[in-house]
């Protein structure tokens, strides 16, 4: 489909010329003789770029160009101006003109400036819809009662200007709070910049944050921002604080307390503007018994602490997990998604989850890759979490069964045995019951009993 042109002139000449240049061009193009026909046919045709007159009867073109963009805002507008109306060609920029041609028209310059503006405006296109994709994978997954509470706290953190200090284990999703928090408040605009404190060597971590001067050191053959500075009017993630040196800490706490710092190997105050969001896995509090971590800067940092739940706690997430995980699998890798059955799914909250919710997306791409069909059954899960321990239990999964068996399958008929044996003494050898326990059939049950050598105390 051709692109929608509006052309706004009272001059009956230039529309004719311009629309014919226009068409040619293989353009869909529209005309209006003044502002009140323009502002219509905006609504009608819904045009991606408009050329619009500055110098018309009432309405003009400055009053048009605000009507305009207080409709449809995302319309490209190139204003036309005559000899001696630069200033306010400037002010239509100002009020939201992508930019102005100067009368006498060069018809080669229209042109040129359509196609710029048909670019700019495919541009803001694409970046509006990797801003919704973005944020639409930034979102928090789940309708558990620790994650509604922890979606609550973020909706009122957000907003505020505070600091904040995520806690929880690897993998929980610390980053992705976040960004949420990022994404909710005044800052949203403006910069979001993550710095894992785990991963940079000791040595390196003060440059990365602060920046440093040309010669600050060795191989710094020029000035460089720091994270700080590059996150002025934004958000700055450390990721991991605990494992911070304790003299990049005492910097740290510097720059929280008056926004001001300066980069390694200079001496100009730098003053920025940031909100610091900080995260670890470990316990702040142990290690400042252990004098790792400064007292000064955990109070600093510690305004309004978060907790993210690990997995295991919040194991009616799983499925709502899985599925938002085979959608973005299949748009990333052309996959189509599958189906787990209800066993599957017992398995999978059983587990203990220790890498949490990065394990259960890496767990939900294999599955995807690997298993031909079309349903995912307990087969098809890996070992350890058709055998793992329950929930809560984050041992190991075979603790308690003999390494001394001869094969996988030896090993597999042992678990099997041990768990079916305890399940129908709780339940005083009552197959049936046992059989709703295991959530299996009632035939099936007796079948593996059977295949185990599993005998009850009548038939002993």
């Amino acid at each position: 489909m051709a692109e929608q042109i509006l052309l706004v002139d009272d001059e009956p000449a230039i529309l004719s010329t311009l629309s014919g240049i226009l068409t040619d061009e293989g353009y869909d193009v529209h005309v209006a003789g003044n502002g009140v026909d323009a502002l219509r046919l905006v609504q009608s045709a819904s045009p991606e770029v408009v050329l619009l007159d500055i110098w018309m009867p009432d309405p003009d073109g400055l009053v048009t160009l605000k009507k305009i963009k207080a409709s449809s805002p995302e319309v490209i507008i190139v204003m036309m101006s005559g000899h001696g109306s630069i200033e306010t060609a400037v002010k239509a920029i100002k009020l939201g003109a992508y930019d102005y041609i100067e009368k006498p028209l060069s018809l080669e310059k229209v042109v040129l400036m359509v196609k710029h503006a048909l670019t700019e405006r495919r541009l803001q296109q694409e970046n509006k819809t990797l801003k919704m994709m973005v944020k639409k994978r930034y979102e928090m997954i789940g309708a558990s009662p620790p994650i509604l509470d922890l979606i609550q706290q973020i909706k009122m953190a957000g907003p505020s200007q505070s600091r904040v200090l995520i806690s929880g284990e690897n993998g929980t999703g610390k980053e992705l709070v976040a960004r949420m928090i990022h994404a909710q408040s005044q800052r949203r605009e403006g910069p979001f910049l993550e710095i894992n404190c785990a991963a940079i060597p000791i040595d390196l971590i003060e440059s990365e944050l602060f920046g440093y001067e040309k010669g600050a050191f060795t191989g710094a053959q020029q000035r460089k921002k720091g994270q700080f500075e590059l996150a002025h009017g934004g958000t700055l993630f450390l990721d991991e604080i605990g494992d911070m040196s304790l003299s990049t800490q005492s910097k740290v706490l510097r720059v929280l307390q008056d926004q001001v710092f300066y980069r390694v190997g200079g001496g100009e105050r730098i003053k920025v503007n940031v909100r610091v969001i900080a995260a670890s896995n470990k316990i702040l509090s142990e290690e400042i018994k252990k004098e790792t971590f400064r007292e000064d800067l955990y109070y600093r940092l510690n305004v309004i602490p978060l907790h993210v739940p690990p997995l295991r706690e919040r194991v009616e997430d799983i499925p709502r997990l899985i599925e938002h995980f085979m959608k973005e699998i299949s748009q990333e890798q052309g996959l189509k998604p599958k189906k787990i059955d209800t066993e599957s799914y017992t398995l999978m909250k059983r587990y203990g989850w220790p890498g949490n919710v990065r394990e259960l997306r890496n767990i939900t791409e294999r599955l995807m890759i690997m298993v031909p069909s079309q349903v995912i059954t307990r087969g098809d899960l890996p070992d350890f979490i058709q055998y793992g321990k329950a929930v809560g239990d984050r041992s190991q999964a075979y603790q308690s069964i003999s390494t001394d068996t001869s094969s996988l399958k030896e090993a597999r008929s042992l678990f099997e045995k041990k768990h079916i044996m305890e399940k129908l003494e709780k339940n005083d050898w009552n197959v049936i019951k046992t059989a709703e326990a295991l959530q299996i059939e009632r035939t099936y049950l007796y079948r593996k009993m059977k295949f185990l050598g599993i005998e009850t105390p009548e038939e002993k």
